[in-house]
């Protein structure tokens, strides 16, 4: 897969990229660490309740749920539902409380992420991503992004995890602002990719 981006800004250096916004990095990683800090989500995964059976409700790719093929409207409920929604080591996705888990279906990934900011710069950057439902996460580490590439198509499908398997789905207007902030390969690759967190993650070729 060919990401196309301009070849002198592929090759901006860590170091160019260290020069921008550099006096305001502090206070905007410290706001970023409250944010995510501040996320409060149920305790699915310590939740064991039998399975009592599928509903008729699904995630479409673009993040949309629907229930008995209606979109649901209220984004409060939406909001509700991704949090108690847990990604089981069998793949499938289940709604979960303390006495219930009932298995939905998510068409790719349950969540889609709509727009990024950048703190810091060079190896310290921070990239923050939001979610349709208003999840905010730091991609680093513990938070990946992957981009999968269509065998057919070579198309690019970036993700970044949000929360234990659950990951968020990059919308392509956030994927080319990604591309745009894009840096060489730090080992001297043909690829492109970005700095978080303190980690590199490779978004495609050249």
């Amino acid at each position: 897969m060919t990401v196309k981006k301009g070849k002198e800004s592929a090759n901006r250096s860590s170091d160019a990229l260290a020069r921008d916004n550099q006096p305001n990095a502090a206070p905007q990683l410290d706001e970023i660490a409250r944010q995510v800090g501040a996320q409060k989500y149920p305790p699915v995964n310590q939740w064991n309740p039998e399975h009592c059976g599928d509903m008729d409700m699904r995630i479409a790719a673009d993040g949309t749920w629907f229930y008995m093929g209606t979109p649901i409207g209220r984004k409060e409920m939406v909001r509700l539902f991704s949090s108690i929604l847990r990604h089981d080591e069998d793949g499938k996705y289940y709604l979960v409380t303390p006495v219930e888990k009932i298995g939905i279906q998510v068409d790719d990934a349950p969540l889609v992420a709509v727009e990024v900011t950048r703190a810091g710069a060079g190896e310290g950057q921070v990239l923050t991503f939001r979610t349709q439902v208003g999840d905010l996460v730091a991609a680093g580490p513990a938070n990946p992004i992957r981009v999968e590439i269509n065998g057919e198509t070579g198309e690019p499908r970036p993700y970044v995890l949000v929360r234990d398997r659950l990951e968020a789905l990059i919308n392509r207007p956030v994927f080319y602002e990604l591309v745009e902030m894009a840096v060489a390969d730090p080992d001297g690759g043909d690829g492109i990719g970005l700095w978080s967190g303190g980690a590199y993650f490779r978004l495609g070729d050249v």
